[in-house]
């Protein structure tokens, strides 16, 4: 019921090989991932995982994570992709940038989102396979060009 945010491996950052300059959790001059701050109780066990939180910041599918400056100058923004609670954003990646291409699916997360409860179910069916996302991408940037 945990979502962990990382980049896809059809992700042009993984699949070019771009070098990352920076990333960025601020978002606008008002928000930054960074400041959020989680606090509350939790009950952890193999079947269940509860989180009654407070201050943790509420995203939606279209809500930005962190922006990603590779060093040709293009600019990548990370989009949380689901409704949820936002649990931790991954500072490691801010001074060792390079774990986003190295690991991606392990140390190199993006950010940990929990959902509402109600609706995980529906998120995880919502989910693209890979073959719908690398189509999902192949269009965008014939729509793009």
């Amino acid at each position: 019921r945990i979502c962990v945010i990382t980049l896809a491996e059809a992700h042009p950052l993984l699949q070019s090989g771009k070098t990352i300059k920076s990333i960025n959790y601020q978002i606008s001059a008002n928000c930054s991932r960074l400041q959020n701050k989680v606090s509350g109780k939790s009950k952890r066990s193999v079947y269940m995982f509860i989180f009654q939180m407070q201050g943790a910041q509420f995203l939606t599918e279209l809500a930005p994570l962190c922006r990603i400056l590779a060093a040709d100058g293009e600019e990548y923004t990370i989009y949380s992709c689901i409704r949820g609670r936002l649990i931790e954003v991954n500072e490691n990646i801010l001074s060792n940038p390079t774990i986003l291409q190295e690991k991606p699916s392990t140390e190199g997360y993006i950010a940990v989102v929990l959902p509402k409860f109600e609706e995980s179910r529906s998120v995880t069916q919502g989910l693209l396979t890979r073959k719908e996302y690398e189509e999902l991408l192949l269009k965008r940037l014939h729509s793009s060009s």
